[in-house]
């Protein structure tokens, strides 16, 4: 079981272009019953250097008040897991400031078959998060928006 982060885009380009030693785009998200909640056409499964999302910085869906921020010396997060997530939120930025769409779940995959319901949706403002202090939010669908 680990975390499984998918996306969607209306930008048309080859995000796995963009595939490094801290993340990957593929678009093998066939195997994610989440990908119902995704907006747009053009899906792609967005892991880290473990095969899957877990080397992203996450909140667990009942932590969520806590918010995006940066790390915090009481709670350890590896050099990695902050880098893989600083650029991911950093091309997902470039993303919608060329004026495309882009939204994503992150859930916790055990193989199931059906998508267990969202606990919520967000309109993740980039202007006002700075890319140290984004994670993702189990089982919540962002939407990412410059307003």
């Amino acid at each position: 079981m680990c975390y499984m982060t998918i996306l969607s885009t209306s930008a048309k380009e080859d995000l796995s272009l963009y595939n490094n030693e801290f993340f990957q785009f593929s678009p093998d998200w066939e195997f994610m019953p989440e990908a119902k909640y995704l907006k747009f056409d053009n899906k792609w499964l967005v892991t880290a250097e473990f095969g899957c999302s877990c080397g992203f910085r996450h909140l667990c869906g009942g932590s969520v008040e806590l918010g995006f921020g940066e790390p915090e010396d009481w709670f350890p997060e590896t050099a990695s897991t902050i880098e893989s997530t600083r650029q991911v939120i950093a091309l997902i930025r470039a993303i919608v400031e060329k004026g495309e769409h882009v939204d994503c779940v992150d859930g916790w995959c055990n193989d199931q078959e059906e998508a267990e319901p969202l606990d919520g949706e967000l309109d993740i403002n980039l202007e006002t998060i700075e890319n140290l202090s984004f994670r993702f939010f189990e089982n919540y669908r962002f939407n990412f928006v410059k307003q």
